[in-house]
Formats: C-alpha cells, sequence, structure tokens
C-alpha cells in the first residue's frame, strides 16, 4: 500500500513532532496534504509541530503559512527578559495574535490537541480547549530560550520535553499519520527513545532526513527546509509503506 493509499482509506489524525524550528518542514507537508485533498480530520501536535499544527487547524491554509515564515524576521519574536529563559515570549503571543483568524480552541475548524510540560508535576497535560494563543506558545516554550507561562492553573513549558512525538493527545488505536521530525541535536544519542520513530497499531509515519536546520539566526534556510519537505512528501506519497513507514532524504 502507498501513503497515499492509506490516507485515502480511512479519516485519520495528523500529527505533527517536536523539533526546534521544524515547523517550516512541517508547513511543506501540510502543504502537499492541502494540494491533494488529504485532509485530516484532526490534528495534534508538540513545540514546532504546535506551532505550525495550530494555525493550519485555526484556518491558516498552507501557502498563507508559508508565506507568514517566509516573511518572519529575528526581531518578530525576539524580546530577552530578566526570567527563567532568555526571551519573555510577549512577542511571539502578539504576532501569534496578530496572524491566527480564531481565539480558542472551539473556533478552530479542524479539532486541535496540544502537548505541554507541566513543571510541577513534570508530565505531559494535554491542552485542547479554552484560550489558544497561550496554548500554542505553551507547548512552544523551549527550555531556556523561552519563558514558561502560567496557564490553566499549570506552569508550562515546550510539549516536547517528555512528547516528543506528541502522541500524548492521542487516543490507543486512532488512526494517525505522523510527521517526524528527525533530530540532530548534539546532547541527544542515536538510540534515544525520544527520537526514534513510534511504533503503534494505525500509526502510519513519514520521516524526513538530511533536512537543513533552521534557527533563531538562520531563518533563511527555513525556506529550503520547507521546499525540500514539499518535494519529498511529494515523493513519499506514491511509495509503498514499509513498517507503516516511509523514510527518505529530502
Amino acid at each position: 500500500m502507498t501513503l497515499r493509499d492509506w490516507l485515502k482509506q480511512e479519516p485519520f489524525t495528523l500529527t505533527l513532532s517536536s523539533g526546534f524550528f521544524g515547523f517550516f518542514a512541517h508547513t511543506g507537508v501540510l502543504t502537499v496534504l492541502e494540494e491533494e485533498g488529504l485532509l485530516p480530520k484532526r490534528v495534534v501536535g508538540a513545540s514546532s509541530g504546535a506551532l505550525a499544527g495550530s494555525c493550519w487547524a485555526a484556518g491558516i491554509n498552507s501557502i498563507d503559512l508559508r508565506n507568514i515564515l517566509f516573511s518572519l524576521e529575528r526581531k518578530d519574536f525576539w524580546d530577552p527578559a530578566f526570567g527563567l529563559g532568555l526571551l519573555k515570549g510577549q512577542k511571539f503571543r502578539d504576532k501569534l495574535a496578530e496572524i491566527l483568524p480564531v481565539k480558542t480552541f472551539e473556533e478552530c475548524p479542524i479539532a486541535l490537541a496540544l502537548s505541554a510540560y507541566d513543571m510541577k508535576s513534570r508530565e505531559t497535560i494535554v491542552l485542547d480547549s479554552g484560550e489558544l494563543i497561550s496554548a500554542i506558545y505553551a507547548s512552544c516554550a523551549i527550555p531556556v530560550m523561552f519563558q514558561p507561562i502560567n496557564h490553566q492553573g499549570y506552569r508550562l513549558l515546550d510539549g516536547g520535553i517528555k512528547d516528543r512525538p506528541a502522541l500524548v493527545p492521542t487516543k490507543e488505536g486512532e488512526r494517525i499519520f505522523f510527521h517526524h521530525i528527525a533530530a540532530k541535536s548534539s546532547w541527544r544519542r542515536k538510540e534515544d527513545a525520544a527520537i526514534q520513530i513510534p511504533q503503534r497499531d494505525n500509526l502510519a509515519s513519514l520521516a524526513i532526513y538530511d533536512l537543513p536546520r533552521s534557527g533563531p539566526t538562520k531563518l533563511e534556510i527555513g525556506q529550503e527546509a520547507y521546499q525540500r519537505a514539499y518535494f519529498a512528501t511529494k515523493r513519499a506519497l506514491n511509495m509503498e509503506l514499509i513498517n507503516n513507514n516511509i523514510s527518505l532524504a529530502g
């Protein structure tokens, strides 16, 4: 069965993994799915996956999202301040307020759920209701880089801390298409379970390797990551799933 066949077969949830500034690559995947009419019934994400997935689920089409990301500048989110993280995060939240067409999860055209890390319990919690901007920020609040946020009674940081694949908000047996951002972090061991492609029933995955790594001082590289993820996803649709996975170079 090809990936295209699998996606057409039954409704599915799209799950977008954590991965630093991987929202460029996630948006490349979203663009292909939108062009092909292979649309998820639900979107789940952590960190970079939360950013791309939330914007799309909130009603920003993939091309508009691509254009927003391509025009992004460091000054749009860079607001150093004293606290438990370099950046206060207010500029990030202001940018979300500027671009998002809705304010709550309940208003999103596509069902959405995000992973975030609760600093008190040291566990992942699921955000899927109420105010959207703070929830997205919480899921994206990379430790040391961004300051934590108080939201819904929790003190929250990046959802990828304990749920890199963003699977905590999903249910057992839920039919999932998972886009895996291949980690290049020097501090992660190759055998680290957090960066392995998850194996579970009803989950098909796409892993695109060798994508250029963007970041706060290398935002222009994100455009190349988007293009390579886009064309890799185009190829992947017609490839055969091997153990419910397709892995290819970008």
